[in-house]
């Protein structure tokens, strides 16, 4: 429940967006399906765009029956959501939409006989993001600094510099403790699960580190191009769209060092620490750490996929990359010099999201050459997605009079293990939110801590313009340089696996 089933108005700024059709709306369905919600909860929506207040709620609706996990909307369980679903539209930038919404707020808690907690979600482009919360400020919507809280989307800003103003400029409204950076990868069960893998288990913490860990993957491919997000994602790119915040989430989860308790800022605090000790990238040796592509024409699939260019929305010219792969070092006790390579890319061959422990071989081969044809050293695979799930790689012995060895895996998935389908990312996060828990929201100093970790980065690009984009053909593991990114230091991408795949290391076909 949330907090002390305490009643919760959900305030959706852009009501009529993508984001609260395809993710809000079946996240708020789903757990009341789940009896997460408290009694007394209501949903209001605000745009600009005119619409009436029955049009919203189907619209919502309309969203649960395509994109909700558990399918069609059940009228028993929807309808009274409904009874308390309302709409206020205007512009952001007049005071009259806000002084509405004040209004449509105090009636809802006298109907309920008591205040809510006010969450304020800003389901809006970065850009409009200040208006909304200035307008909030001037419309006195959050002065009970124990019950508001508001909810940002990524990204946080563009650059270090930006991230710094934006998040004072949040301060002069809210208090950090009112602020909920939202990452959605956070809110995955299998991420969330890397916690619970490394420290609920003594097995492996022995092992987790210099000693015995050769180097870290993370990788993160998506099948798809741009679709309806080229106006957004042509000024924005893969280094800032997904290695900012997902993947170095999920660096920091893999690196960061046991905390005291599982408290919000405890473990906060532990994932700061990484982005704090991660090895500054030199101004002048960049394209030693970091490589960029764009995708071209190809096939996906068996079927023909257009070039990035060629997508709505995108420069006929534009050098915005589409892959991008880094090599990070962590200068601690625990990972001096082991290396973390980190790659995303749209229009590879494979949707996969997957975390990968390369341990090192073992320091002597007992056994002869012959019965080590297929030697691997061991492997743990964390799978994000698709098929949530965990294996471990290790040696043994194959059947038969002769003695031979030969990798195997041994698997855990979710679905086989628990009978169920993990909830939302965002069923996770809103369900956070009402609680006040803060564990899986990025904080200001880590946010920041983020963008000075890729900063090198983007000012290299920045002042260097690609004259090879693009560089590499859509359904292929991205850019020949990506390849030599890592095969410079004797090893291979290893390329994403299903939990009955048998992957052998190879180098990425570009």
């Amino acid at each position: 429940m949330a907090r002390n089933n305490q009643p919760v108005i959900l305030v959706i700024f852009g009501a009529a967006g993508d984001l609260a059709w395809r993710k809000l709306g079946p996240a708020v369905y789903n757990l009341a399906l789940d009896r997460r919600l408290p009694e007394r909860f209501a949903v209001v929506g605000v745009d600009g765009k005119p619409m009436e207040e029955a049009a919203f709620r189907a619209r919502l609706g309309d969203g649960v029956d395509h994109f909700s996990r558990r399918g069609k909307v059940d009228s028993a369980v929807w309808e009274p959501l409904t009874a308390a679903m309302h709409l206020v539209t205007g512009d952001f930038k007049d005071p009259g939409t806000f002084a509405s919404l004040a209004r449509v707020l105090t009636d809802q808690e006298k109907a309920w006989g008591a205040a809510g907690d006010r969450i304020f979600y800003l389901a809006v482009p970065p850009i409009v993001m200040a208006t909304v919360v200035e307008g909030l400020g001037k419309a006195g919507l959050c002065l009970d600094r124990s019950r508001a809280r508001v909810v940002l989307e990524k990204p946080f800003g563009r650059d270090l510099e930006s991230a710094r103003q934006l998040n004072l400029f949040l301060g002069k409204t809210f208090e950090e403790q009112q602020i909920f950076r939202i990452d959605h990868y956070l809110g995955k069960e299998t991420v969330q699960n890397i916690l619970a893998f490394r420290f609920a288990n003594g097995l492996f913490e022995p092992v987790w580190d210099r000693r015995y860990v050769d180097h870290v993957q993370v990788t993160v491919a998506e099948q798809i191009g741009v679709e309806h997000r080229g106006g957004y994602y042509d000024h924005a790119g893969a280094l800032r769209d997904m290695i900012q915040n997902h993947l170095l989430q999920i660096l920091c989860l893999v690196a960061m060092e046991p905390m005291v308790s599982f408290d919000a800022d405890q473990i906060r605090n532990k994932k700061v620490d990484v982005l704090r000790a991660v090895r500054p990238i030199p101004e002048d040796r960049v394209h030693e750490f970091a490589v960029r592509g764009q995708y071209g024409r190809g096939w996906v699939e068996g079927e023909r996929a257009a070039a990035y260019r060629e997508e709505p929305g995108v420069s006929a010219h534009s050098l915005t990359e589409t892959f991008a792969a880094v090599k990070l070092f962590v200068d601690n006790w625990r990972w001096q010099d082991v290396p973390f390579y980190l790659r995303t890319g749209k229009r590879l061959p494979a949707r996969s999201s997957e975390a990968v422990i390369q341990f090192r071989p073992v320091p002597h081969r007992s056994f002869p050459g012959s019965a080590a044809i297929d030697w691997q050293a061991n492997r743990l695979v964390m799978r994000i997605q698709p098929r949530e799930g965990i294996s471990l790689r290790f040696q043994a012995k194959h059947p038969g009079p002769e003695l031979r060895l030969s990798p195997v895996d041994m698997s855990f998935g979710y679905q086989e293990a628990f009978n169920a389908s993990p909830p939302e990312a965002y069923e996770t996060l809103l369900l956070d939110v009402m609680r006040g828990d803060a564990t899986l929201f990025m904080r200001a100093d880590q946010v920041e801590s983020a963008w000075a970790v890729i900063t090198p980065v983007l000012e290299a690009w920045a002042a260097a313009e690609p004259v090879d984009m693009p560089n590499y053909a859509a359904g292929t593991w991205g850019p020949e340089a990506a390849t030599s990114l890592i095969a410079r230091d004797g090893r291979n991408w290893l390329q994403p696996s299903a939990p009955d795949d048998r992957p052998e290391a190879q180098p990425a076909q570009s």
